[in-house]
């Protein structure tokens, strides 16, 4: 196996096949139009008689040849039929001028001659393309980790689109850990988008990977990531953005089953219970990191008690800025309940089938969700009635 063919294995899985019968986009039946393209010239020409002839149509079929395949030889051989073709034609012909046949054998021969180059590009830019899409693949993998099914107490799940046109990876970020202090996760939207937008996406992501383990505290988690972005933003210079923040969403499921979250501009996340949705508002928020002095972001911890069941979803504001052609928003907290049934990792997949349905087309925006299901273990500590539901803020 070659290095590349190890490296898509091992980072990006298996190189996806065509389906079978297929070519490309094409199938492989579509190769016979050029054939047939021809035997219809052939038998419109022997149908007009011998006073008219439409040998000059025949030019079309070696740039058919071109279209509907991606071998580079394909053209020239066809160019060759047709070539045979034309003369026969012109034996036939009493009417065709030996300048017009002249013609019509140069204007083959440049046809098939320009469809085996336009081929030939066609195939080295699908490479240049796969090859960019694997390495976005590998960096996906390295930056933004596939999200177990069960993690500590929660069951969890993920889903991910960049909105630029074959992207794999945008400014959107998202993890989630398992520490002693509970599960941690964290959602996150970068201004911009490019790989200035990565970079930021990374420095945030390997500082919050640290610092979850590290501080009992949700807020404190908050303050080292707003130390580090503001380091990386002061290290790394990215021309043509004036101003650059991060809007994030940090949530810790404690061993007791408490819910705590931490807003620092990002969109509340959606609780459902029930079969009810309810936004998790927080009273106080603060601005996005990267927008106060790190030493200014103090953010309050909000506490939410989980019930068995309960599911909250974090998410990027790529979901509910989605507009359909009318202008209206994506109702993701209407949707929500709607999309709820099966595993969180369905859930996900329902709802952004529903928002690309919503919006008609590809989402204009990066778009990140990210689901956790609260499944305390049997021997967690139930929740008195009366403490479920309640909102604290410390």
């Amino acid at each position: 196996m070659s290095a590349t063919g190890w490296i898509r294995e091992r980072f990006a899985g298996p190189t996806p096949r065509p389906l079978p019968g297929t070519t490309g986009t094409w199938p492989r039946t579509a190769l016979a139009l050029p054939f047939i393209g021809m035997a219809l010239i052939v038998v419109l020409d022997y149908l007009s008689g011998t006073e008219v002839t439409v040998e000059p149509a025949l030019t079309a079929v070696p740039a058919l040849a071109a279209v509907v395949s991606r071998r580079t030889w394909y053209p020239l051989v066809i160019g060759a039929c047709t070539e045979a073709v034309a003369f026969l034609m012109a034996f036939r012909s009493d009417a065709l001028d030996q300048s017009v046949h002249a013609a019509s054998v140069i204007a083959i021969l440049l046809v098939g001659t320009i469809g085996w180059v336009s081929a030939t590009l066609r195939l080295r830019q699908e490479r240049a393309l796969a090859d960019a899409q694997l390495v976005a693949s590998i960096a996906r993998r390295v930056l933004l980790r596939p999200v177990p099914e069960r993690v500590g107490s929660v069951r969890a799940a993920v889903h991910y689109e960049a909105a630029a046109a074959h992207a794999r990876i945008g400014g959107d970020l998202y993890e989630i850990v398992n520490t002693r202090h509970g599960v941690r996760a964290v959602i996150g939207d970068v201004r911009g988008k490019g790989l200035g937008a990565v970079e930021t996406a990374a420095a945030v992501l390997g500082a919050f990977r640290e610092a979850a383990h590290q501080e009992p505290a949700l807020d404190r988690v908050a303050g080292w990531l707003a130390v580090s972005l503001d380091r990386a933003l002061h290290e790394n210079d990215h021309p043509g953005v004036e101003e650059e923040f991060v809007t994030l969403a940090l949530i810790g499921v404690r061993p007791d089953g408490t819910a705590e979250i931490v807003n620092c501009g990002h969109p509340s996340p959606l609780l459902l219970r029930d079969a009810r949705v309810r936004a998790l508002e927080l009273a106080e928020t603060v601005p996005p990191l990267g927008v106060l002095d790190p030493a200014d972001v103090r953010p309050p911890v909000h506490r939410v008690p989980l019930r068995g069941g309960d599911r909250v979803l974090l998410f990027t504001d790529g979901m509910i800025e989605a507009r359909d052609r009318s202008g209206t928003f994506y109702p993701l907290a209407e949707r929500f309940p709607r999309c709820a049934d099966g595993r969180p990792a369905d859930v996900l997949q329902r709802l952004h089938e529903d928002v690309v349905r919503h919006v008609g087309r590809q989402l204009g925006d990066d778009a990140a969700m990210l689901l956790l299901q609260y499944e305390p273990p049997p021997t967690a500590t139930p929740l008195l009635p009366q403490q479920a539901g309640v909102l604290t803020n410390h």
